[in-house]
């Protein structure tokens, strides 16, 4: 794994390859008309091999252009700053205290995204800091007019700077592709030098951009996406890992009871034999046991055949900082349960302990309508290539508590609902466990991306037996789902007011429905160690076999450790479902302030905004790959497909030319067969997914859900060539500019920062002012400690 003599030839390639940046498009040529940036920015790669340029058709060219734009952020990108003023200014004193040392917490904490995206990601964020700390966006403008900058460049960068912020890492963390910066290298590198930054130490900065320059810029095939092997990048596992090799590692991981959730994977060779290494993320090195547990799980031991060695300290010092924080927010815990639960997640950063962390999750589902509500740690996996990795996030947010007397009504109709799902109730938990749903506003929310709604914890133990809690994240919803109608795409005119008109409240619906009903829903048929089943083998019958079950989870089993690869899109398509679903009752829409004509509109819009979703999905589909790279993306193009196979004119989907002469396309929903036809389709998939699931049978649930995945040319809709249509018209997905607190004196200050880049920048350069040149120096040792593992 640790290869010296490769990291030196990669050093002498970046300097010899030469480097041929090409001409910069304006923003109207950006959507589908700058050939030259892709082939130039191939040759600024690791790789002395340029691209060569393989297609002179105009459509061929059209369609290189089409995937170029996908690499860069345009200039006039949404940049909206989240408005938690309000929800601050009504927090007493000791709340505000809470919130600052949670959001403290979180931050640190959430640097840890840059070392798990990218090998590059942690080098450029210091670059950025650097050169952000000694001048701001508006002294540094002035440099680059001097240094023959235009102002499209600066702004260009500034945009990158910005989205490298706001997405912890080069990758977006929406559809997990790479975005390089929107101007020429020598440009950049002129700037970089010109900087104060510079002036004042250039051996450091010199070292530093030449660390990363290269593959800043880089657009090899496998450095386009996140990935697992030949598929991407990722830095979960070393580069050297095979989706074989983290299957094997899975298996060792069940059998040792332990989550992969705040893990990675190292391989190497040792005498001819392949050598994992499983590293968990803690403040603690040591590998031993030490205070505060009475065994430890690290060590070496033989699996079939393989050496395995469990290791402490991934993120050693940024876990130091978690913990610290979390500490000193305990002195102003509003109750017993969330000092405990503070108490146990610094003791999970600390010792890398994922029980530790489930047991602080226990006391949080206990601690019943917060006025600050806060969830930490290593959580979602939808980034992890296996499914099984957790990426590290960390909110805190207020409630809003209008809103949230809507969402509590709906908790209080979920006994109600749930039988309406169409599957059998021996599939459905045996209790509903009423969970904490309530609206918040955000003030921190530290990692890759900022969800509009979350149910957690994702520990499927706790979520069956013991509870969950949902939250819907109002001031981003506000601001995330505007929409303007010129930049509406796909739609029929006669559609676009009704949509403007009922996006915000039908996606309210669903994100309540997607949460809490279809999240908070269906049982996972067990045996445990002990060989007890939480249900009747001899009674439960397979609804689409009419047959006993035959398969279901056993032992230390979990649902993302079976399903791995599919698990993260196939939960979020079965959410989607029961929200489409169950937004056709009339008393659910009810609850949100929906009747008559009204809530028959919320229903059309839900359902169109799905299968718009679908259509728009297809800019996160990797043809070379055949691969999908966001979840929640891939979940709405199968429930198009599954839409569209419903016939009956149920769906259209037509492939035209625009009004700009460029293709197009438009889909139509049949409003009056949403309540039948529509419904018996999602009646029967729903069914389906759930069942699968339910019962562990892998094999099925792949074989359903990769078959609706597939992205074909033939049939009646040529997805291939419709992506292209999508890749033209795309529009960039908004960034959010986050406040920061700090105390003077015995108070906690808010201060907030204006929607653009130079805001959003801003934010960050005085996020981590206190100790910003030990966090930076500790961020490029984590770098330099494993970037052999990736050369």
């Amino acid at each position: 794994m640790y290869r010296t003599p490769k990291i030196l030839r990669c050093l002498r390639l970046w300097k010899i390859t030469p480097t041929r940046m090409g001409f910069e498009p304006t923003r109207a040529e950006h959507n589908g008309l700058a050939v030259h940036r892709l082939n130039h920015s191939a040759t600024s790669s690791c790789s002395a091999l340029s691209m060569p340029l393989r297609f002179s058709s105009s459509v061929s060219n059209l369609r290189l252009k089409m995937v170029d734009s996908q690499y860069y952020l345009p200039n006039d990108i949404g940049v909206s700053a989240l408005d938690c003023t309000e929800a601050f200014r009504l927090l007493s004193n000791k709340e505000k205290m809470y919130s600052h040392y949670l959001s403290r917490a979180a931050w640190y904490g959430g640097l840890a995204v840059l070392l798990q995206t990218s090998p590059e990601s942690a080098k450029i964020f210091v670059l950025l800091q650097k050169i952000f700390r000694k001048q701001t966006p508006a002294q540094l403008e002035q440099v680059a007019t001097a240094a023959g900058l235009s102002p499209e460049e600066y702004q260009a960068f500034l945009v990158y700077a910005a989205g490298l912020y706001a997405n912890m890492g080069n990758y977006k963390s929406f559809g997990d592709t790479k975005f390089i910066p929107n101007l020429p290298k020598d440009k950049l590198k002129t700037l970089v030098k010109a900087s104060q930054a510079f002036q004042d130490q250039p051996a450091e900065m010199e070292a530093l951009w030449d660390s990363c320059s290269c593959l800043l810029f880089s657009l090899e095939d496998r450095q386009k996406q996140l990935g697992l092997g030949d598929k991407g990048i990722t830095t979960y596992f070393s580069g050297n890992c095979s989706l074989e090799d983290a299957e094997l590692a899975q298996k060792f991981l069940d059998l040792k009871k332990l989550s992969a959730y705040n893990t990675r994977l190292f391989k190497r060779e040792k005498e001819g034999k392949a050598c994992y290494e499983v590293r968990l993320a803690s403040a603690v090195q040591k590998d031993c046991a030490v205070e505060g547990e009475c065994e430890t799980s690290c060590g070496s031991f033989n699996f079939e055949d393989k050496e395995f060695t469990v290791k402490r300290g991934d993120y050693a010092p940024l876990m130091e900082k978690v913990s610290f924080y979390l500490q000193k927010a305990q002195a102003y815990a509003a109750n017993e349960n969330q000092r405990k639960m503070l108490e146990e997640y610094a003791r999970s950063f600390t010792l890398g302990s994922v029980d530790a962390h489930k047991e602080g999750s226990r006391y949080w589902i206990k601690d019943k309508g917060p006025i600050v509500e806060s969830y930490i740690g290593f959580i979602e996996s939808y980034r992890d290539p296996f499914g099984s990795r957790g990426e590290f996030e960390g909110f805190i947010a207020v409630v809003n508590k209008a809103m949230s007397e809507r969402f509590a009504k709906l908790v209080s109709s979920a006994e109600v609902l749930l039988p309406e799902l169409p599957w059998p109730k021996e599939f459905e938990k045996d209790t509903f466990l009423k969970p904490d749903f309530t609206s918040l506003d955000v003030l921190t929310f530290a990692g890759s991306g900022i969800p509009a709604g979350i149910n957690i914890p994702n520990y499927d133990d706790i979520r069956q037996s013991e509870g969950f809690k949902n939250v819907s994240l109002g001031n981003v919803l506000s601001v995330a789902y505007a929409t303007q109608k010129e930049k509406l795409t796909f739609l029929q005119e006669e559609d676009k007011d009704l949509f403007i008109k009922w996006k915000g409240p039908s996606f309210e619906v669903q994100v309540g429905l997607h949460e809490l009903l279809g999240h908070g829903s269906g049982k996972l048929l067990v045996q445990d160690d002990e060989g007890k089943f939480n249900f009747d083998k001899s009674k439960v019958t397979n609804p689409e076999t009419g047959e006993p079950v035959t398969s279901w989870y056993r032992g230390s089993e979990t649902w993302d450790s079976k399903f791995s690869t599919i698990a993260s899109s196939y939960e979020e398509c079965r959410a989607e479902c029961v929200g489409l679903y169950l937004c056709l009752i009339k008393k659910v829409l009810s609850i949100f302030g929906n009747e008559g004509q009204d809530a028959e509109d919320v229903v059309y819009i839900n359902w169109l905004s799905m299968v718009r979703a679908g259509l728009l999905g297809l800019e996160f589909y990797t043809p070379e790959s055949k691969s999908w790279r966001q979840a929640h993306m891939q979940a709405r193009f199968v429930i198009l497909r599954v839409l569209l196979e419903a016939g009956e004119g149920l769906v259209g989907l037509e492939e035209l030319t625009g009004p700009d002469g460029k293709p197009d396309a438009q889909i139509t929903l049949d409003r009056s067969k949403i309540h039948t036809v529509g419904k018996d389709a999602i009646h029967r998939f729903l069914c389906k997914l759930q069942v699968l699931k339910a019962t562990a049978d892998v094999e099925g649930g792949r074989a359903l859900y990769d078959g609706y995945s597939t992205v074909s040319e033939g049939g009646p809709h040529n997805f291939m060539r419709l992506r292209e249509t999508v890749l033209l018209r795309k529009e960039a997905r908004k960034m959010f500019v986050q406040a920061n607190t700090n105390i003077n004196g015995d108070s906690v200050e808010l201060k907030e920062y204006e929607g653009s880049a130079a805001g959003l920048i801003c934010s960050f350069t005085e996020r981590f002012q206190d100790d910003a040149e030990k966090l930076e120096a500790d961020l490029l040792a984590l770098c330099k400690k494993d970037f052999p593992c990736w050369c």
